[in-house]
């Protein structure tokens, strides 16, 4: 699970960066183009925010994941005793 939350939080973080790229070329600013540049600014910094809190997430998930088989490892070697 926290490999795929780690994916996630990967494209999101992507996608914020093209965001921020877009508002801060000429494409925000043609004619047809969707939405203003602060618009573009505010979906970046949102997406980032959002990709830092699913890699917080994939971080606690492989932490809880290691402790739980470090602690099933410690209960087979005290039933080997």
């Amino acid at each position: 699970m926290g490999r795929n939350l780690f994916i996630l939080a990967g494209s999101l973080v992507l996608f914020a960066f093209i965001s921020c790229g877009v508002a801060y070329t000429n494409i925000a600013q043609q004619p047809g183009s969707p939405g203003d540049s602060s618009l573009w600014r505010t979906m970046g910094l949102s997406l980032f925010v959002i990709g830092l809190l699913v890699a917080l997430a994939g971080i606690l998930s492989s932490l809880f994941e290691q402790a739980e088989r470090r602690a099933e490892e410690d209960r087979r070697t005290k039933r080997r005793r």
